[in-house]
């Protein structure tokens, strides 16, 4: 059963494509404190890879990516 983890903030990205959601996402971050989780909402399936990379290469920890019904969740917490 996957633990239900309560978002600080939802980006909802949802009918938008690349770059729109993982730039909703970074927009949402700048304005996150630390230990934040962001939950970013995407129909796009690009989102999935791109937001990922982005999370790990920004040395932010990635919670996880899940498919819902008709879209993407994409979980973060801000470390940095």
């Amino acid at each position: 059963m996957e633990k239900q983890i309560t978002a600080t903030k939802v980006v909802d990205a949802r009918g938008t494509f690349c770059p729109g959601p993982l730039m909703e996402l970074i927009k949402a971050y700048k304005s996150a404190k630390t230990n934040d989780i962001i939950s970013l909402y995407s129909t796009d399936t690009g989102t999935k890879k791109d937001a990922a990379a982005w999370i790990n290469k920004s040395g932010n920890e990635l919670i996880g990516v899940f498919d819902r019904e008709g879209y993407y969740e994409i979980v973060m917490k801000k470390t940095k």
